[in-house]
């Protein structure tokens, strides 16, 4: 009897186990089936999403300008000029000045001052010969001009005499101490004006004279 009932309760409690196993499984089903109908509504919806994009009308699109030109920039307003401090002395201006060409030399015969011509000395006189002449070139006559010997008889005197200084244009007197020769005859000297570079110029100046016992 107690084995009976034993196995009788033991039926029962199958019977019970069995009843919530089916329940658990009729639960899951419906959330499985809950879970899907949600994932579709969210599909469709994105679908629709999507669908909508694409039906929506393009925005026009926006057509290329050039760039334009910029504007030149306003011009800086002068500004007032800071005087200067120091200023510079003119420069002074130069002229040039014609330069004078080289002078020239001349010599003109005036007269005899002393001793004629043809005048008549002693042999071994001495003889003061002076003559009048003028300066009519442009060089001044200064210590380099020399009063040469150019022919006849020297009569003593050296064959080199220095020139008397004279200005252009100015007179001067050329005097000579000769020594009247030791035999009689007539006797002539010759003489010029030679300038610093050794050349010769102007009119000869000459002293004639008589030697007799």
């Amino acid at each position: 009897m107690a084995a009976a009932q034993t196995m009788l309760a033991g039926q029962k409690k199958r019977k019970i186990d069995g009843h919530g196993n089916v329940s658990i499984f009729l639960m899951m089903t419906l959330r499985l089936r809950s879970v899907r109908l949600i994932l579709n509504c969210y599909l469709i919806l994105l679908t629709s999403i999507f669908s909508l994009q694409a039906c929506a009308p393009q925005p026009a699109p926006i057509p290329f300008r050039p760039p334009t030109s910029i504007p030149p920039t306003q011009p800086l307003s002068t500004t007032t000029p800071i005087p200067a401090l120091f200023t510079p002395p003119p420069i002074p201006t130069i002229t040039a000045t014609a330069t004078a060409g080289p002078c020239t030399d001349n010599l003109s015969f005036l007269d005899d001052i002393t001793v004629d011509d043809g005048t008549s000395f002693l042999p071994g006189a001495s003889i003061d010969k002076q003559w009048l002449v003028q300066n009519n070139g442009t060089c001044n006559w200064d210590s380099t001009y020399r009063l040469k010997w150019v022919g006849g008889d020297p009569m003593g005197a050296a064959q080199e005499q220095p020139l008397y200084p004279a200005r252009a244009e100015t007179q001067a007197t050329l005097r000579i101490l000769f020594t009247a020769p030791a035999e009689a005859g007539s006797y002539e000297s010759a003489w010029q004006a030679v300038d610093p570079n050794g050349n010769f110029f102007g009119d000869l100046i000459f002293i004639k004279i008589v030697v007799s016992p």
